[in-house]
């Protein structure tokens, strides 16, 4: 006895005859034709291409230019290869966050939760992620053997092949993590792992130029040796991700789903609160059961100032983001002595934006606003404190590798810094029919503008503020 779908008594549905009978289901209802679909797909890859290449070739030009030279060309390699783990470890935690292997709700619903084929189902899916990753890895890699000035057509293609190298091996390793969750603790230390030697080197180059110590870069390229050395554990990886894809639970999926739509909200509609907000709620309940403190009778003010202080106490990873953004500071300032003074504003925006999360949630929310009560004003004022201290502290320590003393400059980029964290923390939710320009190269948002730029149009005021200063 068989159906449509040929399924015998106990053995599940064969995903291929589903999957077909699905697309010939979207067929009939499909009001986009293919040729709509690859003019999109054109102009994706075509303002990619664009952007991207600008982005190289600038890079590019700025370390060639006297100006760039002016470091160690040691140091310069060295901060590359810090720069390289850190955007390891990043990618690595955001294939955890996502996945990798994501469905749509209505899959979710109808085809993960029934006794389909497991494997069979998202087989596809993983494939099209390791050709992806092939050509994502080798893009990025010969990308920045090109930007930093690699030499002829040899160093081009080793840069190429070990880009793509790892780039399939965090995506096979990121699988096999999302089929066993409860498992995983590796996939935590490799995460910590990469942050934590691009800390050493980043700390070891400063040490190291403060010292008078300089370490030269290799004399050869092993990009083609960590290319063939990358192949085994790359073909492991793969094998083993193929074995988890039975394992890999519709939890997962669905958890995986959340953050990839998110992402994709943000970045449509322009608003980071999308993304940021779930991060946010999922950081916090990671934290499990707290305990409560009783605040010393201070008033409404004192109170609110010392919950905010406890506020990094019980999730330290902002305050870990702000020594590592300090870090990176001394590490360009040592690397790239040019952009000492733009990084400083830049990276000191970004770390007081990570302990601003008590002035988002009371600019965000009116009825939080008025459970509190106390008025507005005192309520922005003192969840500020805290940020208005880390910036004052930042610059502080931060003032020996850019500047030889204190002077006007300096208090005008800390209350610059200061006011760009609160209209960045305070912006209010997005306005989608403001004021469009005409132009002649085409209709300009400017109020949808106005309100993306808002927080960091003060601090590119104050980098060229920064720069002009006498």
């Amino acid at each position: 006895m068989s159906t449509e779908l040929d399924v015998r008594p106990g053995s599940p549905p064969d995903a291929r005859r589903l999957r077909g009978r699905l697309r010939r289901t979207r067929r009939r209802h499909r009001a986009v034709s293919l040729g709509d679909v690859l003019t999109d797909a054109y102009v994706l890859v075509l303002f990619a291409g664009m952007y991207g290449w600008a982005l190289v070739s600038e890079v590019r030009d700025y370390l060639g230019s006297p100006s760039g030279r002016q470091g160690d060309p040691g140091d310069r390699y060295w901060f590359g290869v810090a720069a390289a783990l850190a955007v390891a470890g990043l990618a690595w935690r955001g294939l955890r966050a996502v996945g990798p292997l994501v469905v749509s709700p209505a899959a979710q619903s109808w085809v993960v939760s029934s006794p389909v084929d497991r494997r069979g189902w998202l087989l596809p899916r993983f494939v099209v992620l390791l050709v992806a990753a092939v050509a994502g890895g080798g893009l990025v890699g010969l990308a920045a053997a090109v930007a930093t000035g690699a030499g002829g057509a040899t160093d081009l293609a080793g840069s190429a092949v070990a880009g793509a190298a790892c780039g399939t091996l965090a995506v096979a390793l990121a699988v096999v993590a999302q089929g066993s969750p409860r498992q995983a603790g590796w996939a935590r230390f490799l995460d910590r792992g990469l942050f934590g030697a691009a800390a050493v080197v980043a700390a070891a180059l400063v040490v190291g130029h403060l010292t008078g110590f300089s370490v030269p870069p290799p004399t050869a390229s092993l990009a083609w040796a960590f290319g063939f050395a990358a192949a085994p554990p790359v073909v492991v990886a793969v094998l083993r991700a193929y074995r988890a894809l039975p394992s890999v639970d519709r939890a997962s999926l669905v958890s995986g789903a959340q953050v990839a739509d998110a992402a994709a909200g943000a970045a449509l509609l322009l608003d980071p609160s999308f993304l940021t907000g779930l991060v946010e709620s999922r950081r916090w309940r990671s934290i499990g059961v707290v305990s409560s403190r009783r605040f010393r009778p201070l008033g409404r003010f004192g109170a609110l100032v010392q919950a905010e202080l406890w506020r990094p106490v019980r999730h330290p990873s902002a305050l870990v983001v702000w020594v590592a953004l300090l870090l990176t500071l001394y590490a360009v300032a040592v690397a790239l002595p040019t952009l000492a003074g733009p990084a400083q504003v830049v990276l000191g925006f970004l770390a007081v934006g990570r302990l601003t999360g008590g002035l988002r949630a009371v600019g965000r929310s009116a009825g939080l606003r008025r459970s509190l009560g106390g008025g507005d004003t005192v309520l922005n004022l003192a969840h500020l404190v805290v940020p208005a201290v880390s910036v004052a502290i930042w610059y502080a320590v931060s003032l020996p590798m850019v500047g030889a003393g204190v002077g006007v400059l300096d208090g005008v980029l800390v209350l610059g810094t200061v006011a760009a964290a609160y209209r960045a923390a305070t912006r209010p939710p997005m306005k989608y029919g403001g004021v469009a320009v005409d132009t002649p190269v085409g209709m300009i948002p400017v109020d949808l503008i106005r309100q993306v730029v808002r927080g960091p149009d003060v601090v590119g005021a104050l980098i060229v503020a920064q720069l002009l200063w006498p």
